[in-house]
C-alpha cells in the first residue's frame, strides 16, 4: 500500500484524521476511513471477549429453545446441529476478521471490492438498518424485561437506562467497545456458567422425543449459522487498528473461538433448559421460565447478566451499523462524524423499541428472514477473495470510480431466489419449503452458494480492472501488500 509500483493504477487513501492511539476513555476521531500505522495497537487475544460477551445473553439462550421446542429435536440432534452451524459461521467471522490489520478499514469499506463503490449500498445499507436499528431496538427490548424483572422499575425508565447505556458506549468508540466487552466478560461468563450448572441439574435430555426430523435438524442448522454469522458483517471493525504484520491466525483463532464457545454453551443451555420446564411458556415469557430452574440469588444474577449481555450485543450493533452507514459514501466533514452518527442511529432505534416493548416478535421475525442476505453476501466476498487472489485490490476501497456489477446482482438474485423458494420462517414459507416441509430452511446456505457461483460466472464476463493500488502517506502505509 506504501507506494506506486509501476503500471498498476492508484487511488488515494481516505486517512483517518485526530490522535486516538489506545486511549479508552476517549472519543474516537474520525469515520470508516484508513487507520494509519501510528495509531494502530491492540492484541488479538482480546478479540475472544469482544465476541464472546456480545453472545452471553439470553436471545442465543432461545436458540436453543427453539431447537427443541420449535424444530422437533431431540436434545442430542440439538446438540449436534449447533455445534455444526455455529462453527461455520465462526470460521467465517475469523477468517474475514483476519484481514482487518492489512486493509486498516472496516468490513463494510472492504465489501466494495467485489460489489463496487456504489454496489456496495445493497450490502451496507441492509446491515446498517437492520444492525443499527433493527437487532439494536430487539435487544433493547431484551435488556429492559430483564431490568424490570429484576428492580421493579418502569419498562420505560429500564428502556432509557439500556439505551444510554448502548448510545455512550459506541459514541465512545472503538477502544472503549473493547474495554467494555472485557469488563462484562467476567461478570457475565461467572452468572452464565451458575445458569448453566442449575440448568443441567434439573434437565432431562433423553425426555424430548424430538419429530423434526431432518427438516427440524436443517432448520436447527441454519439458525445457528446465521445466529453466528450475524456477526461477519462487523469482523474486521474490531481487528483494523491491530498492526499488518500481526499474526492472522491469532486473530482468526480467538475471533472464531469467541463466537463459536459462547453460542455452543448458551445454545445448548436453551436445549436442555426446554427438556427441564417444557412448555408454550417460553414463548411469551422465555426469561421467567429460564431463571425459574435456579435458586433467587443467581436468578437475579442471571437477570442482571442478561440486561448486560443486551448492552454487550447492542454497543456492537450500534457502533458497526454506524460504520455501515459511513460506508454508504456520505461526505461528512465533521470530525465527530461517526459519534453523532451513532447518537442518531441510537435516537431511532429508541423509537423502535418503545414501540415493541409488549411484543418485540413482530420485529424480531422481521429480522430473521431480512437477515437472508448475509448468505449471498458471504457467498460473493469469498469468492471474489478468491478470484482476485494475488493481485492488488487496496485500491478499490475508495475508489468511487470501481462500479463492477457481477457482486450485486449476484446477490440480488441469489437471496431472492433463497428466500422466495427455500425459507421457512414464521414471516414467510417459501414455495419449495411448503411443498416439502423435510427440507426445514435451506434459505441461508442456498444463498450463500447460489451467490458464490453467479458470481464466478459473472465476474468472468464483467469489464473490471483486477489491480489497483492504495496510496497513502509513507507515515501511514504498512510495508506489505495484500
Amino acid at each position: 500500500m506504501a507506494a506506486d509500483t509501476g503500471a498498476t493504477p492508484t487511488i488515494p487513501a481516505e486517512v483517518r484524521e485526530g490522535e486516538y492511539g489506545d486511549r479508552v476513555v476517549a472519543v474516537e476521531p474520525g469515520g470508516a476511513e484508513f487507520i494509519p500505522l501510528s495509531e494502530r495497537h491492540g492484541n488479538p487475544l482480546s478479540l475472544f471477549w469482544t465476541w464472546t460477551s456480545p453472545n452471553l445473553e439470553f436471545a442465543t439462550v432461545f436458540v436453543g429453545v427453539l431447537a427443541v421446542a420449535a424444530f422437533g429435536q431431540t436434545f442430542w440432534q440439538a446438540a449436534l446441529a449447533i455445534a455444526v452451524g455455529t462453527a461455520l459461521g465462526s470460521l467465517s467471522q475469523g477468517l474475514l476478521g483476519s484481514r482487518g490489520p492489512l486493509f486498516g478499514v472496516p468490513q463494510m469499506i472492504q465489501s466494495r471490492i467485489p460489489f463496487g463503490f456504489w454496489g456496495n449500498i445493497l450490502p451496507a445499507g441492509l446491515n446498517a438498518v437492520t444492525a443499527g436499528i433493527g437487532w439494536f431496538a430487539v435487544n433493547s427490548v431484551s435488556g429492559t424485561l430483564a431490568l424490570n424483572a429484576l428492580t421493579s422499575l418502569p419498562k420505560g425508565i429500564c428502556l432509557v437506562i439500556v439505551v444510554a447505556a448502548q448510545i455512550i458506549i459506541a459514541y465512545l468508540g472503538h477502544n472503549f467497545v473493547h474495554a467494555f466487552e472485557r469488563i462484562a466478560f467476567p461478570v457475565l461468563a461467572v452468572a452464565f456458567v451458575l445458569a448453566i450448572i442449575y440448568v443441567a441439574g434439573k434437565a432431562h435430555p433423553s425426555a424430548t422425543q424430538g419429530g423434526g426430523g431432518l427438516g427440524g435438524f436443517l432448520l436447527t442448522l441454519g439458525a445457528t449459522f446465521g445466529y453466528a454469522a450475524g456477526w461477519n458483517p462487523y469482523a474486521s471493525d474490531y481487528t483494523r487498528y491491530f498492526r499488518p504484520d500481526v499474526d492472522k491466525r491469532a486473530i482468526a483463532l480467538w475471533s472464531g473461538l469467541g463466537v463459536f464457545v459462547s453460542c455452543v454453551l448458551l445454545e445448548t443451555t436453551g436445549a436442555l433448559a426446554f427438556t427441564a420446564v417444557p412448555g408454550d411458556a417460553w414463548f411469551s415469557n422465555g426469561t421467567s421460565q429460564f431463571t425459574s430452574l435456579m435458586p433467587t440469588v443467581v436468578a437475579d444474577l442471571v437477570l442482571l447478566a442478561i440486561a448486560i449481555g443486551a448492552i454487550s450485543a447492542n454497543a456492537i450493533n450500534i457502533y458497526s451499523g454506524t460504520m455501515s452507514f459511513l460506508a454508504l459514501g456520505f461526505r461528512l466533514s465533521l470530525t465527530l462524524r461517526r459519534a453523532i452518527v451513532a447518537v442518531a442511529f441510537g435516537a431511532v432505534g429508541f423509537v423502535l423499541a418503545w414501540t415493541s416493548l409488549d411484543d418485540q416478535s413482530r420485529y424480531e421475525n422481521f429480522l430473521l428472514v431480512i437477515a437472508y442476505w448475509i448468505g449471498p453476501w458471504l457467498g460473493v466476498v469469498f469468492t471474489d477473495w478468491y478470484l482476485r487472489r494475488r493481485h492488488r485490490v487496496d485500491g478499490f476501497l475508495f475508489d468511487a470510480r470501481h462500479n463492477p456489477w457481477a457482486g450485486w446482482v449476484s446477490m440480488l438474485i441469489a437471496g431472492g431466489v433463497a428466500i422466495l423458494l427455500f425459507s421457512n420462517q414464521q414471516q414467510f414459507v417459501g414455495f419449495v419449503a411448503r411443498q416439502n416441509a423435510s427440507f426445514g430452511d435451506l434459505a441461508f446456505e442456498v444463498g450463500f452458494v447460489l451467490a458464490a457461483g453467479l458470481y464466478a460466472l459473472f465476474f468472468s464476463m464483467q469489464r473490471d480492472p483486477t489491480d489497483e493500488a492504495l496510496v497513502v502517506p509513507s507515515s501511514s502505509a504498512p510495508s506489505s501488500s495484500p
